[in-house]
This record gives structure tokens, C-alpha cells and sequence, in this order.
């Protein structure tokens, strides 16, 4: 029987199990609206070391040690990390991940990191090829800014459109035991461009493709519109969460209230002066490890839809006068099965 549905959807036969999820934000995002919900909230943005690249390494480091401890495990029992960020080839990740010496993914997905991992992490599970794998994606605000926006020191004032970068990570621990709650499926987004072009404005270049994957997941799985609870995309924004929602209304594709974004729900726009909200791979991962994990285990969301949203472009792109495109990646989690 197989396991893949319509264009682009698997459905899990074995569903694994979130048997461990953490969070650990910087201090900023422990000024917003969801701080309580954190598992960690540093006071220094460089976590004890001596650059911003240090700093993400360590954030990852310790949230991925974390995530195992509430899982009940050890090092030793984990098969795989499968990890991204936002620095050049991953280097975020993959110094962060030495430290465990456990077999390891590096994987580029942008802002959608989490999705991808989790994603990828579910079908090795769901195969048959691992017991425990941890997802993991994160990003530094300063790091994430000197690479693709100005230096710090320039004090650039900002485009209303703009985003703040998350300082954070979050962290899945995902099992072929557990009680829930299960990632049951999984719609891998396509790449879609549709010619925009300014890095402060990523959320309208990612929102088609957060659109579209979400399209593909309830069309492939056949799911009626109010099959979820909530479905949350990752980082478009104030302003790229509206552009989505439009674009989903006009295929017929109404959710109301039950669609947010992570980006949005982050920071405090009004008291933090964050313009179009947060981004980076750590917003969603953050926001889904600690906030909407919670509630999941909590009961009061028994199904979500999380589809955190990427921009694929890169320094060199950017300068060439390239497009930027966008990607997205839907991950379904029930409580229960």
C-alpha cells in the first residue's frame, strides 16, 4: 500500500510519536507575548561566547540537549539530527551538532527548516529506518542580519515590510514510541517564484508557496476545510500572512480565525517595533516547540497544520539581481490517533 498521496503528500502508516520538543529564545523574544511558553529565556544574545556565529551554535546545542532530556533519552539513543539554519553551509548546525557525534543531516530549507526536518524526520520513523531522530532548526537575529541585510553598526533604519529574525531554536524529538502527540502526514512544497525581488519584504515572496502547499495538503489527503484545529504558517508576517490568506480565499480555501502565523503571534509589534513580525528558522521551531506544543499537550488543540514558510535566496543571488523564491513545507500533528 503505498504511503504517498496526490502531488506532493505521504500519509504515515506508522506515525512517530513527539516524545520531546524545546525551546530556547534570546532575550528579545522574551519580551513578547509568548515568553511563558519558552523553555529558556537568555539574557545574554551571544549565550556566553564570542560571536553571533558561536552564539546560534550553542543556542542549538543546548536546546537539542534539552529536548532529549524531556524526552527521556540520551545522546546515544538518538539515530539522526536533521537540522538548518541560516548561516553559509549550515554552519550554525553543524557546529552545534559535533558535540553529539550522532549521524547527522544538514539541511537547506531557509526559514522552513523545521518543517523539512520534521518532515524528513517522520518518514525515516515512519520507515522503519530509525527509533529516535531529532528535528531541529534555528536562527540569530545578528547573524542573520550582518548576512543578508546591513552590518549592525550601520544602524539602517528599517522598511516597514521588514522582519525581525528570531533569536531562537527549537527542537523535536520525534519516536517510533510514545503516546503522542503524532505527526500523521506530510505535503512537501515546490518551489514557487513569482518575481519578487526585495529581501525586506521575504513574506510576500513565501506566500504563494505557503498557499500552494497548503492547497496540495488537503487536496491529496481529500481533507474537508475545517479538518484542523489551527493551522499556523511559519514566518510571513503581518503583511505576507494576509497576502496567503487572499490567496487561499480565492481558491475557494476559507479558514478564518484557525489560520495564523508564528511570525505574527512572536513578538509584540506595537511595544517592540518589529514591523512585519518575526522570521528566521528559529520562528516557527520556537513557536511550534514551545507555544503550540503546550496547547497540544494541553488539549486545547487536538489538530494542527504547521507549515513553516522559506525565502531560497542568498547573498550572492541578491546581487545579481536574481528573484527570490519561496517554499513552503505542511506538517499535520494530532493528539491523538
Amino acid at each position: 500500500m503505498t504511503k504517498h498521496f496526490g502531488t506532493a503528500s505521504v500519509r504515515f502508516s506508522n506515525p512517530p510519536s513527539i516524545i520531546g520538543a524545546a525551546a530556547i529564545v534570546g532575550p528579545k523574544e522574551g519580551e513578547g507575548p509568548l515568553a511563558s511558553y519558552f523553555d529558556k529565556i537568555s539574557a545574554d544574545i551571544l549565550f556566553n561566547k564570542d560571536t553571533w556565529e558561536q552564539a546560534e551554535s550553542e543556542l542549538m546545542r543546548q536546546t537539542i540537549e534539552l529536548a532529549v532530556q524531556k524526552a527521556g533519552l540520551s545522546a546515544e539513543e538518538i539515530n539522526y539530527i536533521l537540522a538548518g539554519d541560516l548561516l553559509n553551509q549550515n554552519s550554525g548546525s553543524v557546529y552545534g551538532a559535533r558535540s553529539f557525534g550522532r549521524p547527522f543531516f544538514g539541511l537547506f530549507g531557509a526559514c522552513s527548516a523545521i518543517g523539512m526536518a520534521m518532515g524528513l524526520g517522520a518518514m525515516i520513523v515512519d520507515g522503519g529506518f530509525a527509533d529516535n531522530v531529532v528535528a531541529n532548526a534555528s536562527s540569530h537575529f545578528c547573524g542573520a542580519e550582518k548576512t543578508f541585510r546591513f552590518p549592525l553598526e550601520l544602524g539602517t533604519q528599517r522598511a516597514p515590510t521588514a522582519s525581525w529574525t528570531v533569536t531562537g531554536d527549537g527542537a523535536v524529538v520525534l519516536s517510533s514510541n510514545g503516546n503522542g502527540p503524532f505527526v500523521t502526514s506530510a505535503t512537501t512544497g515546490a518551489i514557487v517564484d513569482l518575481g519578487q525581488k526585495d529581501v525586506n519584504n521575504m513574506g510576500a515572496a513565501m506566500a504563494p508557496a505557503a498557499a500552494e502547499v497548503i492547497k496540495n495538503h488537503f487536496n491529496d489527503l481529500y481533507l474537508p476545510h475545517d479538518y484542523y484545529d489551527v493551522i499556523a504558517t511559519g514566518d510571513l508576517g503581518l503583511y505576507g500572512s494576509k497576502l496567503a490568506e487572499q490567496l487561499l480565499q480565492d481558491s475557494g480555501f476559507d479558514f478564518g480565525e484557525r489560520l495564523v502565523d508564528c511570525g505574527a503571534l512572536i513578538f509584540d509589534n506595537e511595544n517592540q517595533d518589529t514591523h512585519a513580525g518575526g522570521s528566521g528558522c528559529g520562528c516557527s521551531a520556537t513557536v511550534f516547540a514551545g507555544y503550540f506544543m503546550k496547547k497540544i499537550r494541553d488539549g486545547e488543540i487536538k489538530k494542527m497544520l504547521l507549515v513553516p514558510t522559506g525565502a531560497l535566496h542568498s547573498v550572492v543571488t541578491i546581487q545579481q539581481g536574481e528573484t527570490i523564491p519561496g517554499i513552503a513545507h505542511a506538517v499535520a500533528i494530532e493528539r491523538k490517533m
